[in-house]
Order: C-alpha cells, then structure tokens, then sequence
C-alpha cells in the first residue's frame, strides 16, 4: 500500500504544504497520523468513556500535532532553512502533544492543591495558548489570534482602565489561564466539545461520500436533472451546489469541487464567465445552509440554543430550498438575456443511467435522517451513516477497499485540521465574553441604538457579521455574532408576539398575574382590545427584570424555542454573506480564479445574485416560516418563492422579455405584496395574480421577438 496521500486527498485542504505532504518519510507519517486522529475520535464519540476535557485537550493535542507538521510556521528559502523549520514545528506539535498528558495526568494534583499554580502549570498553560495562536496564525491569518489577545488581555488588564458599561475589574492572570485551559473551558469548553463531537463526524462523513465516489453522483445526478433545460448548466450549478453542500457544508471547499465541472459547463452554453462565477460562488455558500450538515453551524446553534439537531435542519430545509431556487431564478433570467443553451442531448447523461449507477450512494443519507428520527445522537447517527457509505458502496462496481476506506479516514482528518483550530480558538473569546458579562452589554446597546425596532436590530446585525466576516472565517462570525447579538434578537422577537397577544385581548391568566405585581392598575385595559400605542405604554410598566418572566408565562415552550431557534437562524445567514460581499468573500474568490474573471467584480455578481441571504431572514422574523404551523410554512413558502421572483426580476429589468422601465419598477410592489407580513390572503394572491399576468405577458413578448428575428444567413 502506497501511503502517500492520493491527489484527491491532497487537495481538499490548501494551506497544507505539499513538499511536506510528498516528504519521503514526513508524508507517511502524515498520512499514519491522520488515520490514527481519525480512529481516536471515532472512539471517542462511539464506545469512549473518557470525560469530556481530556477528551477536549487530546483533540487539541493531537490536531495541534498535525497542524504543526501540515502547515509550516513559515515558508523556508534554502533546503538548510526548510529543514530548521520542520524541526521546530515537530517540536510544537509535540509540545502540543504534551500539554494535552499534563492536564490529563496532573489535572487531579491541580484541584488537590485548591486550584494553586505551581511553576508546571502556569509553563504549560503559557505554552497552550501560545500554540493554538500560533497554529490559528497559521490556518487563518492574524486577526483571530489578534482578536484572542485583544480579549484576553481585557479581562486581566486593560479592562479595568475602561470606564462606563465596558468596564471590567479584572481577574489575575492564573485565574483566566486557569479558565483558558486547565478549567476545561475557553479552548476547551463547549465549542472544543462541539468540534471534536458533531463537527469532526459529520465532517469524516462527507469525506467517506467524496471519496466513496458520490460527488461524481452527485453532479451527474444534476446534470440529467436540470441539463436539459435552458439554461441548464447555471441550474446544474445550483441544484449539484445543493446537494453538495448538504454533505460538505463547506461553501469554499463546495465551490472548487463542482466549479471545476459547472463553470466551464455554464460558460460553453452561452453564459458570461462572470455570471458563471457568481452563480457558483452565490450557490456553493447555501452549502453551508443546506441541512444535514450546514457547517458546523446547526451543531453550534444546538448546542447554544439547547434545541434538537432534528428540529433545527427540520426548519431549516424550506429556507434554504428557498435560497437555491432564488439562485436559479437569476439563472433562468440571465439564460434568456444572454441567448444560453441547454446542454446537447448527447452530453446530458440520461437520469435512469446515472440513478442506476450511483443510487447506492443516496442510502447514506438516507440512513442518517432515519437514526436521526429513530433517536439517536447526532453523532452516533453520523457513526452509523460512514458504516453505511462502506457497505453501500459494495453494490456498485467500485467498492470501498481497506485503502480507500483508510483515504477516507485522512481526508476527513485534514479537511477538520483549519476548523479545528478555528474552533479552538474561537473558545476563547466565547469564554471572555460569558466570563465579563459582555454579550448582554452589547446586546443591551444593540436595543438601545436600535429604539426597539427590530429591522435597525437586523440592519445592524448584518452589518457587524459583513465587518467580522472579513476578518472571522463564518463559522466564527455567527459564533461571535450570535454571542453577542441574538439575546437582543431573540427578546425583540418575543416583544413582538407579546404585543400582539396584548392588541388581540388574549394574554393568558398567568401573565396577567405578573401585571398585577407590577402594574396592578392595568388589569382592567388587559381584558380587552387595544391599539398598539396602548400596548407599548402596558408593556413599559413591567420592569426589565420582570420582562423573561412575562415571555416565559404569555407565550409557550414551544413558541419561545422557535423563536430563538429563528433569532440564531437569522445571525447565521447573515454571517454567510462573508462568502460573496467584498472587500473579502472566498467564495467568490475562489471561482473568479476558475473562470478566470476579475475577483473583486466577481464578488460583487456573487453578491447579487445571493440576495436571498438578506431578504429571507426577514422572513423569519416577521412571518411563520419558522415559527409556523407546516400549512402556515409552506404558505409562506409559495407566495415568498413568486415574491423573491418578483424583486429579481425587478433588480434585473427582465422576465423572459426585456422590462419596460415602468414595469420593473412594479414588479417591487409586486414581489412586497407578497413577501409583506400583512396576514392576509387576499393580499398575497393580488400579488401573485399580477405576478403571473406579467410573467404571461414577457414570454408571450419574447416568443413574438424569437420569431420576428431574421432567420440565420438572411439579416
């Protein structure tokens, strides 16, 4: 068996080096390494018994080793300086190594000693984060180690020279190294738990699909699906981007995998390149919004907002097939625009062909939601999902052998290498904010700038997630954003059905109970209906400390989890928009450099054509797309999908025919009818009529100007 990696391997994870990777003796012990990584953390969410912050520093230790010897400190001149430079990352990532045995080994003679530091500890912890700055450093760039600094130096230090509701009195240094590492918090709390448990398995997962073969699946799949029609190879990109993303959930990684085969697709029919690499751009970042997988951020919002990992990719899946089908509307109205072709018959694979070949590869998925809906954890789920793409794969003709499945094992390892350090890191700042009480602070001013209105909250939220995006790769924007933002989201969001209930006459007994504490003459005016005015001016008699009580007690379990289940989805797309809005987006990087078109104008087609990002989180807020009852959903489902429509076909001056300047700007109108949170039907079916009436009219008008042209030869 050859262990050095294969091509496929080694070209999923970029900031490795490859002359390590090829190294004579450094590639197999890579290769050996990441098979054992890979097997430890199998155990340990399967069969392991061992607590949660060994487990938590062994998952540092480790991937802190294969960071070490995958990514160089720096990039050596001479063979002499290459040499000096391996040798020094071998000795930080055993030293890695090392710190993870000695909170393991020592970490009861710590607590026997009244939590003192001896001269061991406070080495050991210096050297900890250290490293996982430095190996941030090196997978991410400067600004989150930067950022760790900025936050953990406020806690001891500077914090208590500011003054005002930023002011901090400051604890020592061996109490927030303490609380940095050898506590098991910080860079081994609760987001070390979430990379090492649901992260790194749905990850491994997607590796064994890639390399089981169900990527090439996967495109074939849309290109018989959506290749036919015109258009087709831009809905190839959207529909195989899709189903992509739903394994991968990365929108990088995502973009390089299916771009390499759509964008040239999208550019032989007739599309611009531009075009091309914006679609694949503004596409592959639904990747990551697409359930089962979503990133890493449908286990971070689990684990945040303690809902089932069930529940949160069940209210998920309408939005993001939302999204997607936004995409391909920009896709249908370019394709008529620009005269793009379908794919010839003969190219196109036939469905019954590729189904017949590749529908093994659908029952991993298929297995996973039914051990997810049997009950199992998600992460015995995705356990029993990577057995399955095993065995699924003996029924094709190209079945996973020992050497592949240990392949497997390594491409899962390294694809996990950035996040995990990421997430590492991230923990940090996470710990600084609940240990300063900072997040509700910021949330509290939040509220104040915005004058309790929720869309100066939202306006507000996407702009900070649009500034820590260009720094903060997205996972840890929306853990940083949703930190610091989605109380203040979530309390508006209540507010807003409290509100409500108060205006219909209809709050429970059990919340009056609290007016009667507080505000006893106001029982009379809850009895019955009123004007918003009179609502807001009830509400303010309750004091802030009172305000949860009073959710908790007008509105249900059920409701308040949905709301702040939507509170999170909200900070979460908009954390995406990273991907696709310059200065810095990625993604959209990414596929300029494929279709070789300028990136920073590629970026701005990316963002765009991804303007879904930003209209259907309003949605969240404001209509029951979440929160509703599944009628209730696909309500708003329907008339948002002719809504969206309606607006692109605005910002775009097309349908299937060329707009006229008046009609284009009705079609806002239009699409607002639809997409407003009026509550009434008769509104949205105006809408819709006027909608189909246009868009009857603009194909009839694009039929009438196809036959009026000149036939070929005779202009």
């Amino acid at each position: 068996m050859n262990a050095t990696p294969t091509p496929e391997v080694r070209d999923e994870t970029a900031s490795e080096a490859p002359e390590r990777l090829e190294h004579p003796w450094l590639g197999r012990v890579l290769f050996a390494l990441a098979i054992v990584v890979a097997l430890s953390h199998l155990y340990f969410n399967t069969l392991g018994t061992l607590s949660e912050v060994w487990v938590s520093a062994l998952h540092f230790g480790m991937f802190g080793l294969l960071c070490a010897l995958s990514v160089p400190m720096l990039k050596a001149r001479s063979v002499g300086g290459a040499r000096l430079v391996l040798a020094v990352d071998i000795l930080l990532g055993l030293a890695a190594l090392g710190c993870a045995f000695y909170l393991i080994g020592f970490e009861d003679a710590l607590y026997a000693r009244g939590v003192r530091f001896s001269t061991a500890d406070w080495v050991v912890s210096i050297v900890a984060l250290g490293l996982v700055l430095e190996f941030a450093r090196r997978t991410t760039g400067w600004f989150i180690p930067l950022l760790c600094l900025v936050a953990l130096t406020y806690v001891a230090w500077w914090g208590r020279h500011v003054g005002g509701v930023f002011g901090f009195p400051g604890l020592s240094w061996e109490t927030v190294l303490f609380r940095s590492y050898l506590g098991g918090d910080g860079m081994l709390g609760s987001i070390a738990r979430i990379s090492w448990s649901y992260v790194f398995m749905f990850i491994l997962f997607g590796a064994f699909l890639v390399r089981s073969g169900a990527g090439d699946f996967i495109i074939e799949l849309a290109r018989c699906a959506a290749g036919r029609f015109i258009g087709g190879p831009g809905f190839v990109a959207v529909f195989s981007s899709g189903l992509m993303g739903s394994v991968s959930g990365s929108s990088v990684a995502n973009t390089v995998s299916t771009g390499v085969i759509t964008i040239p697709l999208m550019r032989k029919a007739g599309f611009p390149p531009r075009f091309a690499a914006g679609v694949e751009a503004a596409a592959s970042t639904g990747g990551q919004l697409m359930p089962p997988v979503m990133g890493a951020g449908a286990f971070i919002m689990a684990s945040y907002t303690q809902v089932s990992y069930l529940t949160i990719i069940g209210v998920a899946a309408l939005p993001a097939l939302l999204y997607f089908l936004s995409v391909a509307m920009f896709v249908r109205i370019e394709a008529k625009r620009s005269g793009a072709q379908h794919v010839e018959t003969e190219e196109a694979p036939r469905f019954l062909e590729v189904l017949k070949g590749g529908w093994h590869f659908l029952l991993p998925l298929v297995v996973l939601v039914a051990a997810l809906i049997y009950g199992f954890t998600p992460t015995y789920a995705a356990g029993i999902a990577i057995l399955s793409v095993v065995v699924a794969s003996w029924l094709s003709r190209n079945p996973m052998t020992p050497t592949v499945v240990m392949e497997a094992l390594v491409l899962g390892t390294r694809n996990m290498i950035t996040t995990a350090i990421l997430l590492l890191t991230v923990g940090l700042i996470v710990n600084v904010v609940s240990t300063t009480g900072i997040g509700n602070t910021f949330s509290l001013m939040i509220t104040d700038w915005a004058g309790g209105s929720l869309l100066i909250t939202i306006v507000l939220i996407a702009i900070a997630s649009l500034v820590l995006g260009m720094g903060l790769p997205v996972t840890a924007a929306y853990i940083v954003l949703g930190t610091l933002s989605a109380p203040a989201l979530y309390g508006l969001m209540a507010h807003g059905q409290l509100m409500e209930l108060l205006m219909a006459g209809q709050l429970p007994e059990q919340a009056k109970a609290i007016f009667m504490l507080t505000a006893p003459e106001s029982l009379v005016a809850l009895s019955a209906p009123m004007d918003a005015a009179s609502a807001r001016e009830l509400l303010a008699l309750v004091p802030d400390d009172f305000r949860r009580q009073l959710y908790e007690q007008a509105l249900s379990p059920h409701t308040l989890t949905l709301l702040l289940v939507a509170a999170h989805m909200v900070i979460f797309w908009l954390s995406q928009d990273s991907n696709v809005t310059p200065p810095v987006c990625l993604t959209a990087f990414a596929a300029a450099a494929i279709a070789r078109t300028p990136p920073m104008r590629t970026g701005f087609t990316a963002w765009k054509i991804a303007k879904g990002l930003y209209i259907i989180p309003l949605l969240f807020v404001w209509s029951p797309l979440i929160t509703g009852s599944p009628a209730e959903m696909l309500t708003v489902f329907a008339f948002a999908l002719f809504g969206i429509y309606a607006i692109i076909a605005g910002l775009e001056g097309f349908l299937e025919h060329e707009l006229p300047w008046w009609l284009r700007l009705a079609m806002f109108p239009m699409g607002a009818l639809m997409l407003w949170p009026h509550g009434q039907l008769a509104l949205d079916f105006l809408g819709l009529v006027l909608f189909l009436a246009t868009l009857a009219w603009s194909a009839r008008a694009g039929r009438t100007s196809a036959t009026a042209l000149p036939a070929p030869g005779h202009a």
